[in-house]
């Protein structure tokens, strides 16, 4: 069978992030939506998403494909359901589309011709930005228990200081020595070859991904992951980094999102809680306006490629598109456009060129390469969010 995941009426949502990744590849938990499915699939999968980003996302379409709501995250039960669908069937949750097993094209598809199952059990869906670290907590748990079942972990060395280690996984190369971790809230995951700096003290839940990296005497808070090659230091409290972005020095990210390759200047603070202690309204794509999230603690959603100079303060509820560089003294306003650059003071443009010179720097540190496709995209989101800035 061929499964493909497909970004769903949650896509503008979860921008600034789907400007750059389909919904399929943003990180919750320890895995990516992606990888989760695949991981109980046992197959590779491919994507439905935005022209612009269907040249390094393609989709592969055969005779007989199941298509998968990315918003959706897979668990044992939903994933039996999936695999037993039979032509022009399809499960919902809610009116709302999980899954369907069609032979026809993508534009074909007329679901009053199918036979509809609901599903009713529990699962887990992301539909807005801040779901991103809300529900950060249930998803590294049910990663960790998908990852680590039937495994044994590498030994916790002697020098730390442990709380409930049967709540811990370690993989083999991390490096960890003189740090105090306490899982008694939730799992502790330590990715292959990643390292927590000594001094460090950090409250589960939490995931340290692949080659990430914790530096000296950090102070984190579950339910926090830090994704693939990136790190941390400071304070950090139930926050989500995706891959290759950095917060490396002393300041407070609090309830919060970055995607990849950001970067935060050293003392660099986020509020999560207005003085009022009122709801946090954020910036939202789709109505051009500032909208109610529910929530009373929400801090900053930054997008792909954006960075902030030292001392930067960010207000409660703060959204910043992709490539934006924001510095200075003062608080920036709480929507940064995509390519803005400045801060308190004001704005101007961050023109292409430079913005593509710092990326292909950047990644060249990690040894990664800033394609031809990277910058067919980040063209295409300078275009489409010119709307936003003051030109």
């Amino acid at each position: 069978m061929n499964y493909i995941l497909f970004d769903g009426s949650s896509r503008n949502n979860l921008l600034p992030f789907t400007f750059t990744r389909p919904v399929a590849d943003i990180r919750v938990g320890i895995l990516t939506i992606r990888e989760k499915w695949e991981f109980f699939l046992k197959m590779t999968t491919t994507t439905v998403t935005e022209d612009y980003l269907s040249d390094k996302y393609p989709m592969v379409e055969m005779e007989e494909n199941v298509m998968i709501n990315a918003s959706y995250f897979p668990n044992l039960e939903l994933v039996e359901r999936i695999k037993g669908l039979k032509e022009n069937q399809a499960i919902f949750k809610d009116e709302a589309i999980i899954a369907f097993f069609s032979k026809e094209g993508q534009d074909d598809i007329d679901f009053d011709r199918f036979e509809i199952f609901d599903f009713e059990g529990d699962i887990i869906k992301i539909e807005n930005t801040w779901d991103i670290f809300s529900k950060n907590g249930e998803a590294i748990q049910e990663d960790f228990n998908l990852i680590t079942k039937d495994r044994t972990s590498q030994p916790i060395p002697s020098s730390n200081n442990v709380i409930a280690p049967e709540n811990i996984f370690v993989e083999e190369g991390a490096n960890l020595e003189f740090v105090t971790l306490n899982a008694s809230s939730g799992p502790i995951y330590i990715g292959k070859n990643a390292e927590i700096m000594e001094g460090s003290v950090i409250r589960g839940a939490f995931a340290l991904c692949e080659s990430a990296v914790v530096k000296m005497a950090a102070k984190i808070y579950g339910p926090t992951t830090i994704g693939p090659c990136s790190k941390v230091g400071g304070e950090v409290g139930n926050s989500v980094l995706f891959a290759n972005s950095n917060k490396g020095h002393e300041g407070y990210l609090g309830n919060s999102v970055l995607g990849e390759w950001c970067n935060m200047g050293a003392d660099t603070n986020t509020s999560n809680l207005k003085n009022n202690y009122a709801e946090v309204r954020l910036w939202d794509y789709e109505t051009e306006s500032f909208a109610k999230t529910g929530l009373q603690f929400c801090g900053l959603m930054m997008g792909d490629h954006s960075k902030c100079g030292i001392n930067t303060m960010f207000n409660t509820g703060t959204v910043v598109g992709v490539s934006a560089n924001i510095f200075g003294s003062g608080f920036p306003r709480n929507f940064v456009p995509s390519f803005s650059w400045g801060g308190h003071s004001g704005f101007t443009t961050y023109l292409t060129k430079k913005a593509f010179e710092v990326a292909d720097i950047v990644m060249s540190r990690r040894n990664k390469e800033f394609t031809e496709q990277d910058q067919a995209i980040l063209e295409y989101v300078f275009e489409e969010t010119k709307k936003y800035r003051r030109e």
